[in-house]
């Protein structure tokens, strides 16, 4: 494979992700715009919700046994489409049938979506034998800001959803489209590498094997919905703040974890993978820690900005692991994996709820921090000392492919 190919393939499959990253986002940040638009109650709306991982999960389960037939970035090339096409659905629909349809079809095709991107990303870092992992989800977060500085445009210029929709799709979608043309897929190289921890050949994945990281991916997701769900509603009850300035923490998380993304594998090409996550998982406690106890909004502020800085690496990491545990089985173990990503998002938002209607807010983010302190038992998981790549820990190339 040529390292000009593997260039194109890593661009393109960058681009995929920060166009993931801005159709989510502009999803997410106008659910109150969605409510009001198709008179959807506040009981029924956790339901709308709900469906919308519940589908990814079941699909990104279905992309494993897709990928057996078809390769993962034909899988990636139909569903992007299909993606900001059902997001252009939930703007133009007038009636509740039709919304539920396009949120269905949107939740299918992330799961498929998600599962095969990172099982692209995956086989990627392995033919470029450095972490680069962490670089596609910083494309991600990018796309999220971007998402999200649009959907706070159609807000305040009181613009329909179909309107702050359709000129995102028509720009995006074409691009993602041509740019499916250098999807490129790293092959398994043999003898390349020790598997981690527990590594093994072959297309066996073990569920045990597989479990650590699968409830790391959990307990990460876990974090990132309480602050996404949580945050504005915190600093506002809780720590006093104004309705104008609770919307600032969410932003400040977004920024980050693209910042902290963008260099994370320098730590990972320095430090190796296990002392990465250990200390994102340090630093995410300490922001949910400083969260929990802050005397007021911009405490509260300093504490959602460690978390993006702690919780950003989590994530790219734990499919990177799956990657290198299962070296002849990547793409079933990335698909099992994904999956536990909606499993966090479906528990992280009613657990801090529940928690702060019963007891106190201040005390239900204390659980996510002891659930993503919980990663440091996993930690060993993520690589051991003859998982990491040659030069330290990473494997020597002949040619660096940027």
């Amino acid at each position: 494979m040529t390292d000009a190919r593997l260039r194109y393939g890593r661009a393109s499959l960058a681009l995929s992700f920060l166009v993931q990253g801005v159709a989510f986002a502009l999803l997410v940040t106008r659910i109150p715009a969605i409510q009001d638009r198709y008179g959807i109650s506040d009981g029924l709306l956790p339901a709308f919700l709900a469906a919308v991982p519940v589908l990814a999960g079941v699909a990104s389960v279905a992309t494993e046994k897709l990928v057996a037939r078809v390769r993962p970035g034909v899988v990636l090339r139909w569903a992007q489409p299909v993606v900001m096409l059902a997001l252009l659905g939930v703007g133009a629909g007038s009636e509740v049938w039709q919304v539920a349809l396009a949120l269905g079809v949107f939740g299918l095709a992330v799961g498929a979506l998600d599962a095969s991107m990172n099982m692209m990303g995956v086989s990627l870092q392995r033919a470029y034998g450095r972490s680069i992992m962490l670089g596609f989800h910083a494309a991600y977060s990018l796309g999220g800001i971007a998402g999200a500085s649009m959907a706070w445009a159609g807000a305040h210029w009181d613009l329909s959803l179909l309107v702050s929709y359709l000129p995102a799709v028509a720009v995006l979608l074409p691009a993602a489209l041509i740019g499916s043309r250098w999807y490129t897929e790293g092959k398994a190289e043999a003898g390349v590498g020790v598997p981690a921890a527990g590594g093994v050949q072959g297309a066996s994945v073990p569920f045990r094997l597989l479990l650590p990281l699968c409830m790391v991916m959990a307990f990460a997701y876990i974090g990132d919905s309480t602050v996404s769900n949580w945050s504005a509603k915190y600093l506002q009850d809780v720590l006093g703040s104004s309705e104008q300035l609770a919307t600032v923490p969410y932003n400040v998380y977004m920024v980050t974890t693209l910042l902290g993304r963008a260099v994370g594998d320098l730590g990972v090409r320095r430090f190796g993978a296990v002392a990465v996550v250990r200390g994102g998982s340090v630093l995410a406690a300490a922001g949910f820690a400083v969260v929990a106890v802050s005397p007021g909004a911009w405490w509260g502020m300093l504490g959602f900005t460690l978390l993006g800085l702690g919780l950003c690496v989590i994530v790219p990491q734990t499919f990177a692991a799956a990657g290198r545990m299962f070296p002849g089985a990547s793409d079933v173990a990335v698909a099992r994996l994904n999956v536990f990503n909606y499993v966090g998002f479906l528990v992280g938002s009613p657990l801090v709820g529940a928690l702060g209607d019963a007891w106190s807010y201040r005390g239900a983010m204390l659980v996510p921090m002891v659930l993503v302190l919980a990663t440091l038992v996993y930690a060993r998981s993520f690589g051991s000392e003859p998982a990491r790549y040659g030069g330290g820990h990473e494997r020597a190339r002949a040619a660096d492919v940027g």
